[in-house]
């Protein structure tokens, strides 16, 4: 029963050994127990427990504490920390034993004396360079469980690590005037590092603006109010014995531009517009210049007007003046972060002054040559000033760049040699007058000219001679004239002249119609004689003719056929099946040879496509198949004579069927089979034989060898009784050729022979017309089982035998004798 209860609860009834487990008790209560023992006369009285027994597991000492780990090391203390063990026993931990063994000794000794709780101590007091071992213990009511694994031997010395730095910051920082910035990052390293910071390389000192904050572990340098001479590069070192680590970030403190420099000055004055221009400002504000904004402003008003504010040149034009006015001007410039403060101009009246020269009308070129030219040029206005001086320009057709043709002075001559031209190059020629107010505009570009020589006609052709020649042309060479007569040569005219006639007849009709050395006259009457010459042509005109020594008779030159032959047109020709077979042949000869290809000596097949020029021939067949091959010839036959040449192609093809595949030595479980090889091997050795076979009931093959390199093959493994297929193939390396298939099924039985004679024949029964016989089996049944007896008699002394009948059984009786 439970100690705050009064009822029992029985727990066994069946209990006859001096023991029993009470279960479904609750953790944490109290109770009392008693016993009573029982025969068959009835039960005696109980015996209770003297007191009561609360319910909970067993109290041990705790495991091992864990994960023991040491924390910071120096040259006289350890820190050590430590996890509580995974179990405490059943009853908390009280306190932790630390232990220490110095290397070398056999004993652990205890650290403190004083009760620890906390997991973490750190020992102090210790000998540099001693080396020492820890274990911890946990400790409950029970008492002292097994210390924690050992530590690693730890010698005390202080510990050596080089600086490590995380910065906070990047490589380049952005601040507005009179905000403030910072930059921070954390470091590490033993023995501690000292931090430096640095402007453009200088130390920075703390002021009221400048603050350095440094911790054990982290770094800061932080600026109120920034003004523009805080831009810079800083750098932080962080640096202790073993070495240093080092940032840096660019600090742009930007601001709005100072003013514009001055004075405005005024570089044109016109009754309606003026050119001002200015210098930029000393301090840009940290961020290049965008625009100038630029305002006018009547000196007998107070409204300033806008101009542009698009202007990024350090000049412009004030336009829509009224003449006879005074003027101020007024520039600010802005870059990204502001507007600067003005800079104003002094007053100014609009009002016409002295102007640069006019442009000169465009200039002539003459007297050219391969490099210079003559410019020649009027005089323009001169503004009211006069002309000091004129400036020459030339540039390249090409080009877009002008450049002054000399650097001295061209006064008051109004034309001018220009030096040092490229030969070939083609130019173009401008001019500009200067007073003492400045540089006019250029006149318009003179017409572009060639730097070369002038041209005169080139001297004759060298050595014409006629080449070839047929029944109505003549092929006639020559090389070019010795003299171009500086100019280049357009082409060539042809002349031919029958002989006995006084007129030349052309064979072109312009030079650019021939521009190479050769060329072919037609249209001439076979059997005349003719005569031949050549002018040649550049800028300048003709030549003088060239003649061809001696007159040509117009017939065609009989040369035999020649035929030079490419590589496939060797002795023998491979190509795959399914390839294109290409042979091809240069074919000379003079006139042309007629061609004819040939295959075995009959025509080429109709698929082949054959192709004749002016300077060979080619046979091409695609997609070929194994009969494509054979022996091809190609002839060339003209007056002179004729070639022939062979090639024998082979199409690498599948081998064809097997031949004469038999069946033989039937048994009920295998067969042999015998094959010859195809009649075709493809062009390709034969590398084995696929055997097949096939239940006749069945749709599907089966494969039995595949590799085979035998003409034969013993098929195993049949059932008895069932009726097969067999079908062989060859293969060669370009596949596997047709099957060869058994002509009727074969059945999987063993071979029959006729039974042997029936043993001990005799009577055993006689009557006048009938005798009755009995007999014993033959000793062999030739394979199969025995289906009846034959039983024949004979007359004696007569030839015949006569059959009676087949008996199933060993016995018989023959009657009608």
């Amino acid at each position: 029963r439970e100690s705050d209860h009064r009822a029992w609860t029985p727990v066994s009834y069946t209990v006859t050994r001096q023991n029993a487990t009470v279960q479904g008790l609750t953790e944490g209560k109290a109770y009392f127990f008693r016993i009573a023992a029982e025969n068959i006369i009835g039960m005696g009285p109980f015996t209770e427990t003297t007191k009561e027994i609360v319910i909970r597991d067993p109290i041990t000492v705790p495991d091992r504490p864990e994960d023991l780990e040491v924390k910071a090391v120096t040259k006289n203390s350890v820190t050590l920390t430590w996890n509580p063990p995974k179990y405490n026993g059943g009853s908390d931990i009280t306190m932790y034993v630390l232990e220490s063994r110095l290397i070398g000794k056999e004993k652990f000794h205890k650290v403190t004396k004083e009760k620890m709780l906390d997991r973490k101590y750190t020992i102090e007091g210790l000998k540099e360079g001693d080396t020492y071992e820890y274990r911890v213990s946990a400790c409950n009511i029970v008492g002292q469980g097994k210390p924690s694994f050992c530590t690693k031997p730890i010698t005390c010395k202080d510990e050596i690590a080089p600086p490590s730095l995380d910065l906070d910051f990047r490589d380049k920082l952005i601040v507005r005037v009179g905000e403030a910035f910072s930059l921070t990052g954390r470091y590490s390293g033993k023995p501690a590092p000292k931090v430096t910071w640095l402007k453009d390389d200088i130390v920075v000192k703390e002021n009221d603006r400048t603050k350095i904050k440094t911790t054990p572990t982290t770094l800061c340098l932080g600026v109120l109010k920034s003004v523009r001479e805080d831009s810079g590069k800083y750098c932080v070192t962080v640096e202790n014995s073993t070495g240093s680590r080092k940032g840096f970030c660019q600090v742009n403190v930007v601001d709005r531009p100072s003013p514009p420099v001055g004075p405005v000055i005024f570089d044109e004055v016109h009754k309606d517009h003026m050119i001002v221009s200015w210098k930029p400002p000393l301090d840009d504000g940290g961020s290049e210049i965008t625009n100038y904004i630029i305002e006018k402003k009547d000196a007998h008003r107070d409204l300033w007007m806008p101009v542009t504010s698009a202007t990024v040149k350090t000049t412009c034009k004030i336009p829509k003046l009224l003449e006879g006015r005074e003027y101020q001007i007024r520039i600010y410039a802005e870059n990204l972060y502001g507007i600067s403060d003005p800079l104003i101009s002094d007053e100014m009246k609009a009002k016409d002054r002295f102007r640069v020269p006019d442009a000169p009308e465009q200039p002539i070129i003459k007297d050219v040559t391969k490099d210079s030219a003559v410019v020649v040029w009027n005089k323009p206005y001169d503004g009211g000033k006069p002309i000091t001086n004129y400036i020459v320009e030339k540039k390249e057709t090409m080009a877009t760049r002008w450049v002054k043709v000399t650097k001295d002075p061209i006064f008051p001559s109004t034309q001018f040699k220009v030096p040092d031209l490229l030969e070939g190059c083609q130019y173009e020629f401008r001019v500009s007058a200067e007073n003492e107010i400045g540089v006019g505009d250029p006149s318009p570009p003179s017409k572009p000219i060639f730097a070369r020589d002038p041209i005169a006609k080139p001297s004759p052709p060298v050595n014409p001679e006629a080449v070839d020649k047929t029944k109505n042309s003549v092929d006639l060479s020559w090389q070019p004239p010795r003299h171009d007569g500086n100019g280049k040569i357009i082409g060539y005219l042809v002349e031919y002249q029958k002989v006995g006639d006084e007129e030349w007849k052309k064979a072109n009709l312009t030079a650019d119609s021939c521009p190479e050395t050769k060329y072919k006259v037609t249209g001439l009457t076979e059997g005349l004689t003719y005569k031949f010459r050549v002018k040649a042509v550049n800028a300048a005109g003709e030549s003088e003719p060239a003649h061809v020594p001696d007159p040509v008779e117009v017939k065609d030159r009989l040369e035999p056929p020649e035929l030079i032959l490419d590589a496939n047109m060797a002795r023998e020709q491979h190509v795959k099946a399914g390839d294109t077979l290409r042979l091809s042949a240069v074919i000379k000869g003079v006139p042309f040879p007629k061609v004819s290809w040939k295959k075995e000596d009959h025509e080429v097949s109709p698929k082949a496509d054959i192709e004749v020029t002016g300077v060979g021939s080619k046979l091409e067949i695609r997609n070929t198949v194994h009969e494509d091959g054979g022996i091809y010839s190609l002839t060339v036959e003209n007056p002179a004579g004729s070639k022939t040449v062979s090639v024998k192609v082979v199409v690498l093809d599948k081998p064809g069927p097997p031949r004469n595949l038999q069946v033989s030595d039937v048994r009920s479980d295998s067969c042999y089979l015998t094959w010859m090889e195809p009649e075709d091997d493809g062009g390709s050795v034969i590398t084995n034989y696929v055997v097949e076979r096939k239940d006749v009931a069945s749709a599907q093959w089966v494969a039995i060898s595949s590799s085979s390199k035998k003409r034969s093959h013993m098929a195993k493994y049949l059932m008895e009784g069932t009726q097969y297929l067999f079908r062989v193939a060859a293969e060669n390396q370009f596949g596997r050729g047709p099957y060869v298939e058994t002509l009727k099924p074969i059945k999987a039985i063993d071979p029959l022979h006729p039974p042997g004679p029936p043993k001990n024949l005799h009577h055993v029964d006689v009557d006048k017309t009938e005798v009755s016989l009995v007999w014993n089996r033959p000793d062999r049944d030739g394979g199969a089982e025995i289906t009846g007896y034959l039983v024949e008699y004979q007359e004696d002394g007569a030839d015949e035998w006569t059959k009676f009948q087949t008996v199933p059984m060993l016995d018989c009786v023959v009657t009608g004798l």
